[in-house]
């Protein structure tokens, strides 16, 4: 097996100046998403989602974003899952995007807060029945005797909303939103020099560009 510290990628599909960048985040961060899609990136919403524990560790876990709203990222979860139970007692988080193939990442910061009820409904009704059915059958991130238990229960929901044609929104299944509050912008370069450019909120809530070291 090749040795984890001889892995190297020199980084030389592309550079960013920022004077090309648009002027709020949301939009640079949309267009890198459609940049993304339109190269058949696979999962190109797909982001790291990094919360803190109760006890002070950071988590993070993959989740999809579903809407860039404003100046904010939208995600949806079971509530009473791990990522739930520690923002509600840290409503702060950090959204990690990675596309290796672009050699492009974005690493933001912000405050979060609920998605409002009738968002929820609007976004679960468009989900697959199968995955609006999975969100009545999963208690997300406790513990499991068998997967076995998972299929039985997974059989019971879909004979129970059997012959019904809406599937009604689990209470504890609904969005969150990420307000940035810091959003960095990272284009991988040659020889580990990176381009690297950060958006920064000032007192009067415009946003501000600024440069980083690689």
């Amino acid at each position: 097996m090749k040795n984890i510290h001889s892995i190297r990628t020199d980084y030389v599909k592309g550079e960013m100046r920022m004077q090309d960048l648009a002027d709020s985040p949301a939009q640079q961060l949309s267009a890198w998403i459609s940049e993304a899609l339109k190269s058949n990136v696979p999962d190109a919403n797909a982001f790291c989602l990094s919360t803190v524990t109760s006890d002070g560790f950071p988590k993070g876990r993959t989740v999809l974003v579903k809407a860039i709203d404003g100046e904010s990222v939208v995600f949806y979860t079971n509530k009473n899952s791990h990522k739930g139970k520690d923002l509600r007692s840290n409503a702060k988080a950090g959204a990690t995007f990675f596309w290796a193939e672009m050699q492009r990442q974005v690493c933001l910061t912000g405050v979060v807060t609920e998605v409002s009820e009738e968002e929820n409904d609007l976004y679960f009704d468009t989900r697959p029945r199968d995955s609006q059915l999975s969100a009545w059958v999963s208690d997300q991130s406790s513990p499991i005797d068998s997967r076995d238990q998972l299929t039985k229960s997974y059989a019971e929901v879909k004979a129970r909303f059997d012959g019904v044609e809406k599937v009604e929104r689990p209470p504890h299944w609904g969005g969150y939103r990420i307000a940035f509050e810091r959003v960095e912008f990272w284009q991988g370069r040659a020889s580990r020099l990176h381009d690297r450019v950060v958006y920064t909120k000032s007192k009067s809530g415009a946003w501000k560009k600024g440069m980083l070291q690689p």
